[in-house]
């Protein structure tokens, strides 16, 4: 429970928080609070309210988006008054300049009809500090003389709080909450039980009275000592617990574990609060990540007897996920030791970061000394550039550059976190970092995205040096998006069908075939395709080489990954990722070393393919290296160019069937003409350095701490239900394109019957006369004519 008093001396304020505490209510109904360990925090009349927030934000560990501030007005406890600008605040200021005290609350922004989770009572020029409404943020120590039969102004705010704070009390909690006193009778013990904290021993508390069916009250409450008793009248159960002298640890000094109440305090309703939900559901959230908020609604009503609600469950879930994985928060001021570590472990590898002027987290990336390597010396200079957005706590978005092994598998190459896929400047930095990782001399294929940033990075960074290939699912994905509403959901199918076939198209014969099919279906279509710059995608003019890769979706293994490891803390995040690619790094290493072909497997396979298609062909003899080969087409070989008319030697690396004929006929030796990339040998060496584990991921111990301050982004919270995380854009193809909506009246697209405009618009002429009347006189004259 967290209480703020605010002190006004002359042009000062004071913000006084104090937790740990208890209130006491006396028989007038005024109330007080002492105990507790208190904070100060400095406030003038020149204070922002944003800078007011950010205090109370880092000292409760709330979050600045997600709180509101409202205060009573003078005599007035029935409406709550926003403060959301500066001015709101002044005028608070002015409101109470003679008054002795104001009650001021923080809550969470979950709507108007959310009340207080935090109270703050801060008084005025007046050095009083009593309290007359407060609202309680977990089961907070209540102490009062009052009887039971009496009202506690304190429980009116309760009841109008959060339900999470104060549940109603279930009629069948008594077969409910099995499981909760086998798993929680034993939580205290008696006298001598030693406890980490205070806080751990109020959580053991808690269980102890949910199992045993009791509800209590704190007595005494502060940095030292803790006395608490049953709150039913006259039981004599009591427990009272101290801290070791020169220790932090807590220990039950004195407890009568009689009980003569029956429980009977217990049907007033037990208070449930996020943390201890979290603690029940942790254990079953680290053997089933997926634990769903209604399924923890579900459980925690048939296990224990209580109603929550779903964003009670999601925000609880939230709390289980921080202790088990760790803060998030946190991890991102780990950054900078978690960057050295992975330098250390790994040398050679490539790891830094980027904070922007106020110290929060702008970018990250990565890329492993065994990736580096591998990707010089057995890749093929070719990569693919894509993007995951995050749906994590604080949003971002993953980049990614993959390269493609000698058995067409995914070769991750590095990767990297930024704040906002959507700026360019991030792609540009990504990409000058990805320069240094692959210093080939070469010129490089890149298969990307074609968004403006993208392509001018791609131009900057390399210059020259590079090829950059428009993948071929962004192409089709901006002409269906171009033209939907104005074909059918057959016709714009048939389109990108043939703009696949286009792209594919050896020959330009083959392309030109292609895009007349898409001007028979529509003529706006084809010169869409002839302005889309067919030379960044389409084979037949394409100037570098992409090995008849035309989309981009190698991506796929990383969008798999991250599907595990998006809402975990950012260091656990890239440490999965790290693990992910260890793993991947060895198996494909053991495996390789098995194989006793020249080639890789799936080589070997398309080699043979190609073998069997070459039987039938007949070759004319020739002095020269240039052969004629003659199957369903005449097609022309030069073997010392790597060269066949039919272009697909060119395309894919690989001999094609003609010139394997060819090699059969002369007796040449078929391996000799298959690019080096392809070779079993090169794809050992691609896998031949390892990735290493990174100790002591949740940071350095001390005496090792870093200077440099990373915070967290600010939040980007998602629109839609708490705890629905939006889908991981997948890398698709869009040859299956959703059916679009078809008005069975005007047979338009986009819409139905029901909102037809064309028949709004007849049911309106019908109603008018004087239209009606023209209509019939048009009618009439076509009859006429």
């Amino acid at each position: 429970m967290y209480i703020c008093f605010i002190k006004m001396a002359e042009k000062k304020l004071i913000a006084i928080c104090q937790s740990g505490g208890v209130f006491r209510t006396d028989k007038d109904g005024s109330m007080t609070y002492s105990g507790g360990e208190a904070y100060a925090v400095d406030l003038d009349t020149e204070t922002k309210v944003i800078d007011f927030k950010q205090d109370l934000a880092e000292t409760f560990g709330y979050n600045v988006d997600d709180m509101l501030i409202k205060y009573f007005l003078p005599g007035n406890k029935k409406t709550l008054i926003m403060i959301s600008k500066d001015k709101d605040l002044k005028r608070m200021i002015n409101f109470f300049a003679n008054a002795d005290q104001v009650d001021v609350f923080v809550m969470p922004n979950d709507g108007a009809t959310r009340a207080p989770v935090i109270s703050t009572a801060p008084a005025s020029r007046s050095s009083r500090t009593t309290v007359s409404e407060a609202v309680v943020l977990a089961s907070s120590p209540i102490e009062t003389s009052q009887t039971d039969n009496e009202t506690n102004p304190l429980d009116t705010v309760i009841q109008n709080d959060d339900p999470l704070l104060s549940l109603p009390y279930d009629s069948n909690y008594e077969n409910q909450h099995n499981k909760a006193a086998i798993q929680w009778e034993n939580t205290i013990t008696g006298v001598e039980q030693r406890f980490s904290s205070f806080a751990e021993f109020r959580e053991a508390l808690h269980k102890f009275s949910i199992a045993h069916g009791f509800r209590y009250k704190y007595k005494k409450s502060d940095s030292h000592r803790v006395s608490v008793k049953c709150k039913a009248e006259g039981c004599p159960w009591k427990i009272y617990v101290s801290r070791l002298p020169t220790t932090h640890i807590i220990r039950i000094k004195k407890m009568n574990p009689e009980h003569t109440c029956n429980g009977v305090a217990a049907k007033a309703g037990y208070r449930a609060t996020k943390g201890w939900v979290g603690n029940i559901i942790k254990e079953k959230l680290r053997s089933s990540p997926n634990y769903r908020p209604k399924d923890i609604v579900a459980d925690i009503k048939r296990e224990y007897g209580v109603q929550l609600n779903y964003s009670q469950a999601w925000r609880a879930k939230g709390i289980a996920k921080e202790q088990l994985q760790g803060s998030y928060k946190d991890a991102y001021s780990q950054l900078p030791y978690f960057c050295q570590k992975i330098t250390e472990t790994n040398p050679g590898s490539l790891a830094t970061f980027d904070t922007k002027p106020d110290s929060s987290f702008h970018r990250f990336f990565v890329s492993f000394h065994a990736s580096i390597s591998g990707f010089q010396n057995g890749c093929r200079p070719l990569i693919f550039l894509d993007d995951i957005p995050l749906d994590a706590k604080y949003q971002g978005t993953l980049l990614i550059a993959t390269a493609a092994d000698g058995d067409d598998g995914v070769f991750p190459l590095s990767f990297a976190v930024v704040d906002d896929e959507t700026d360019d400047d991030n792609w540009f930095w990504f990409i000058s970092k990805l320069k240094s990782c692959a210093p080939i001399s070469q010129p490089i294929t890149f298969v990307a995205n074609f968004t403006k940033g993208l392509q001018d990075s791609i131009a900057k960074v390399f210059g020259g040096e590079c090829f950059h290939a428009y993948c071929l699912r962004y192409v089709a994905e901006k002409l269906n998006n171009d033209l939907k509403g104005r074909f059918s959901h057959e016709a714009r199918r048939l389109m990108v069908q043939d703009l696949y076939a286009a792209a594919y198209a050896p020959k330009v014969e083959a392309f030109e075939q292609c895009v007349q099919d898409i001007k028979a279906i529509s003529p706006e279509a084809y010169d869409w395709v002839v302005n889309s710059e067919p030379q960044h995608w389409a084979n037949v003019f394409f100037n570098g080489t992409r090995y008849n890769h035309v989309t981009s979706n190698f991506g796929q293994l990383f969008y798999d990954w991250v599907s595990d490891a998006v809402e975990l803390p950012i260091t656990h995040m890239i440490d999965v990722l790290r693990g992910k690619l260890m793993e991947l790094v060895y198996t494909r290493r053991v495996d390789s070393n098995r194989w006793t072909t020249t080639l890789t497997p799936s080589m070997e396979e398309k080699l043979k393919n190609e073998s069997l298609k070459a039987r039938s062909f007949q070759v004319l003899p020739s002095e020269s290296s240039v052969f004629e080969v003659h199957g369903e087409t005449v097609e022309l070989v030069d073997i010392s160019q790597w060269d066949c008319s039919c272009k697909g030697w060119q395309l894919t690396g690989l001999p094609c069937c003609h010139a394997v004929a060819v090699f059969e006929c002369v007796g040449r030796n078929v391996y000799d003409y298959c690019s080096r990339y392809f070779m079993a040998e090169s794809y050992r060496k691609t896998y031949a350095e390892s990735i290493y584990p990174i100790p002591d991921v949740d940071g350095p111990v001390e005496g090792e701490g870093i200077s440099v301050i990373v915070t967290p982004p600010p939040a980007k919270r998602p629109p839609g239900k708490p705890g629905r995380r939006a889908k991981l854009k997948q890398a698709r193809s869009l040859e299956l394109i959703r059916r679009q909506m078809q008005c069975s009246k005007c047979k338009g697209l986009g819409h139905n019957k029901k909102t037809c405009k064309e028949v709004v618009e007849t049911h309106e002429a019908s109603s008018n006369p004087e239209v009606l009347t023209i209509q019939m006189d048009e009618d009439m004259h076509t009859d006429d004519s």
